[in-house]
């Protein structure tokens, strides 16, 4: 030992500076953070976390997650399993890809999984992350979920709104029928369904929350232009989300300006909706809006808890980011889907027009006796889930999930896509088969787990009966009076182009361009 401290000394006092106590303390610091990082290390591998692909030094699996994310996962998971923890910048990440493990998650785990990773965009935008979608769960969560679930999206209310989608599907309809009047034969011009369904969709739900259309036909500001941008920025990549020490490259890049902005346009917006309201409120029409139906609740002290403005604004946005693109997905990819394979649409228009028969119109109770036209769009929704990569959860504490360790604030991604192709579940999985629905046993609503495109659980979508409901009614009209062709001359030629483009929902890239002719009843 003196031997030891001898040979130190002789090698201390031939260094060319002089040690000095800051040296000292940093060395100490420095054997601190070598021990812990060790210790932390250790510690990591004796628990038995979920399979991870090797991730490279700062930007983890970053590098990995393509412009398709849904099928990026699948194939990753094809290698190291239906879960799979990935390293996304500095978030740890699980990827859900089997049935079973989202039925251990909603079954067993509900509430450990029910927070949600809170994002640059939700927590500008959306009000701080006010909103149902991204509000983290507790109590307040519960209300406001309830308030939706009963007093905004029941059944009922659901029946009350159909007056809106009558209107929103006829105006649609009567555009087409125009096409059709106007077409030069030789032409043969094409329609844009893609466009028409968007804003048929957007209208349906614009209307039903405040009142009037997502584009103003006076040119004045609109909720439609708005929601461009809130969709646009809703995606938008955020150094902060995966890297929270890099926020300030988001201020630098003009993000989050941009997004303030954006905030501050929408807070005016429904400032001025809701002033306008209230204004008008009391009045004898029967055709109320989600505002007024709130507005009435509330003076009658029939809610379970205080709506702030502020509460009110975030439940809107939230509706519309959650009613409007899935619905206008699911309705565009049925379309395509039935255009790529005549024979199904042959049946399909058989079955709408034998129901219908030679009334004038469609009818609410004709659709629900149209069985085959359900199971095309249950098809369509299995095949083609408008958010493949369900709306991330984030784990409240630690927990074990199919025998590994899952750490407390771990985002979970569950691949809908993936999980609705599988094929232990499905029998040619890839193909557009309506006919494996016929026997009514398998159902969207949460409860069948290889077939989730609206989630499951406490954080599943509360709106699926009001969506479903405005998709049945308008491909039945849709169905009905067209007949459809893909002409020549349209820019996608023949074929019907099927790749798809990311962003709030995994919409078609390519827009749909057909030939619409009128059938005669």
């Amino acid at each position: 030992m003196d031997g030891t401290r001898m040979l130190l000394s002789s090698i201390l006092e031939r260094l060319p500076f002089e040690l000095n106590p800051t040296f000292y303390l940093s060395l100490f610091l420095s054997m601190i953070a070598i021990f812990v990082l060790k210790l932390t290390r250790t510690r990591r591998d004796k628990l038995n976390l979920p399979p991870s692909p090797p991730r490279f030094p700062f930007i983890g699996n970053l590098h990995q997650i393509g412009t398709l994310p849904h099928r990026s996962l699948k194939a990753l998971s094809h290698k190291y399993g239906p879960l799979m923890l990935l390293h996304l910048g500095q978030k740890p990440t699980l990827v859900v890809s089997s049935a079973h493990m989202a039925r251990e998650i909603t079954k067993s785990h509900d509430a450990v999984f029910s927070d949600r990773p809170q994002t640059t965009a939700a927590k500008i935008i959306l009000y701080g992350c006010k909103d149902l979608g991204f509000l983290p769960y507790g109590e307040e969560w519960r209300l406001k979920r309830k308030i939706c679930v009963v007093e905004l999206l029941s059944p009922k209310r659901v029946q009350s709104f159909q007056f809106v989608v009558k209107e929103e599907v006829a105006d649609m309809v009567n555009k087409i029928w125009e096409a059709c009047a106007d077409r030069n034969d030789n032409n043969g011009s094409c329609v844009n369904m893609s466009d028409m369904i968007v804003a048929a969709s957007n209208n349906i739900v614009c209307r039903c929350l405040v009142g009037q259309k997502f584009h103003s036909a006076d040119g004045k500001r609109s909720f439609g232009d708005l929601a461009t941008q809130i969709s646009a920025q809703t995606v938008a990549f955020s150094f902060g989300d995966f890297f929270p020490w890099l926020r300030w490259i988001d201020v630098v890049t003009g993000l989050i300006s941009k997004m303030n902005a954006t905030f501050r346009e929408v807070d005016a917006f429904f400032d001025e909706v809701i002033a306008q309201h209230k204004k008008e409120h009391g009045g004898k029409s029967e055709k109320k809006d989600f505002i007024d139906i709130l507005h009435h609740l509330q003076e009658h002290g029939q809610l379970d808890m205080e709506l702030s403005q502020f509460d009110l604004k975030a439940m809107i946005v939230d509706l519309f980011l959650g009613g409007s693109d899935p619905t206008a997905t699911a309705l565009e990819w049925a379309f395509a889907e039935l255009m790529r394979n005549p024979g199904t649409m042959k049946k399909a228009q058989e079955e709408v027009r034998r129901v219908v028969g030679n009334k004038s119109k469609v009818e609410e109770n004709d659709v629900r006796q149209m069985k085959y036209l359900g199971c095309v769009l249950k098809e369509t929704l299995r095949l083609h889930p408008p958010v493949p990569l369900l709306i991330p959860r984030a784990t409240r504490s630690s927990v074990t999930l199919g025998g590994y360790h899952v750490p407390a604030k771990t985002s979970v991604f569950v691949n809908a896509w993936a999980i609705q192709r599988d094929p232990e579940f499905w029998e040619r999985p890839e193909e557009f088969v309506p006919e494996r629905f016929e026997n009514g046993q398998v159902d969207f609503r949460g409860q069948d787990f290889e077939f989730i495109p609206f989630g499951s659980g406490r954080r599943g979508c509360p709106g699926v009966s009001f969506g479903f409901a405005s998709l049945e009614f308008a491909l039945a009209n849709l169905l009905h009076w067209f007949d459809w062709k893909i002409p020549e001359t349209c820019k996608s030629g023949p074929d019907m182009d099927m790749s798809e483009a990311y962003g709030i929902t995994c919409r078609k890239k390519v827009p749909i361009c057909v030939q619409p002719m009128l059938h005669s009843v």
